[in-house]
């Protein structure tokens, strides 16, 4: 085997996911020991007995090990050591906010002023969108600073909220940012340079979480908890960024949680005229249970979904992953419709 391509490619992500499996048995029985729990105590939770929470520390702490072990291999020149920073440290925010919200469960302001530090923490590090690709041909860049830590920050605010929201049944979440830094890697093979930092940087997460879903598919043994959903997402809307702006890939990734998302919050401000930030069971996922489908079901159908719109973006270009976001809407678009038309077809019967 190439001494390269395995230590490149192979070592970290097989590290990674044994860190990973070591990490989540430890801090689980940390977990229940400390009592840190989420009980199934309002009616939107669908568990049965209480489950463990901090998964997202033995994700985080797996991505911090690995990263430290490979940083002479990750800092490739256009990744820089305040990048590796960032990461570390507004990874660090979500983590202690998450803890503090599982432990005491923080109201919404309580909650909001983590991700807010970990986006301004990237910002702080340099990381920045630089330029968009035009859909005509070339490149628009962005010279204006405060358009681009604007860009930053409300992207990476969007994707940490996307990954919270979407955090209601066992694996999905995890699994889905599994597909997406796996697909972000391939992307790197087939538009970025050989052997870059970010390629491995998408593998480090792409195994510590694999490590995690061993223990997290269902029935999940334990859960991420607020710090690890945030966290998640933060990672991937960074990666996203520095591997050479490839939003449009992430938003193919993410494109059905981004757009349920939307519509939950959208439903909950104008239709029913409270807080955005109020939980409910009326996101995609949960409307597919409530019309029959069991978890497995719904979580395999979320992963299909996320590696065929991913998958569209490793091949395609601008112009392709434009196309392909127009054909995501009006599959969402459809799929919502059925959903919503059965389940008042099954609340009439």
């Amino acid at each position: 085997m190439d001494k390269v391509i395995f230590l490149h490619y192979l070592l970290p992500f097989i590290g990674a996911i044994t860190v990973s499996v070591v990490l989540t048995t430890i801090i689980k029985r940390l977990a229940e020991k400390l009592n840190i729990r989420d009980l199934p105590l309002v009616e939107r939770k669908i568990h049965q007995k209480s489950v463990p929470l901090l998964g997202g520390l033995a994700v985080y702490l797996s991505v911090l090990i690995l990263i430290l072990v490979f940083k002479d291999y990750i800092l490739d020149g256009r990744i820089q050591a305040s990048y590796i920073w960032a990461l570390i440290i507004g990874g660090l925010f979500l983590i202690v906010g998450g803890y503090l919200d599982d432990k005491y469960n923080l109201k919404p302001l309580g909650q909001i002023i983590w991700p807010i530090l970990a986006s301004l923490t990237i910002l702080v590090g340099g990381i920045s969108v630089k330029y968009i690709t035009n859909p005509a041909g070339g490149v628009i860049d962005i010279t204006s600073s405060l358009l681009s830590g604007l860009i930053v920050f409300f992207w990476l605010m969007g994707m940490m909220y996307t990954t919270k929201f979407l955090d209601g049944l066992d694996g999905l979440v995890s699994g889905i940012i599994f597909i997406g830094a796996i697909i972000l890697f391939c992307v790197s093979l087939f538009w970025d340079v050989d052997q870059s930092g970010t390629s491995i940087l998408c593998l480090i997460l792409a195994g510590s979480v694999l490590g995690f879903l061993l223990f997290n598919f269902y029935p999940a043994r334990i859960f991420l908890g607020e710090g690890g959903s945030t966290f998640l997402g933060f990672m991937l809307g960074t990666l996203a960024i520095i591997s050479g702006a490839k939003i449009a890939t992430a938003l193919l990734i993410m494109g059905i949680p981004i757009l349920d998302v939307v519509w939950v919050i959208v439903r909950r401000l104008f239709k029913e005229k409270h807080s955005a930030f109020l939980a409910d069971k009326k996101h995609l996922h949960f409307r597919l249970l409530d019309i029959g489908f069991r978890q497995r079901q719904v979580v395999l159908l979320l992963y299909f979904l996320t590696l065929l719109f991913g998958a569209i973006a490793v091949f395609q270009k601008t112009q392709g992953k434009l196309v392909a976001l127009a054909v995501l809407v009006v599959v969402m678009f459809f799929l919502a419709f059925w959903v919503l038309k059965r389940y008042k077809k099954i609340q009439q019967s």
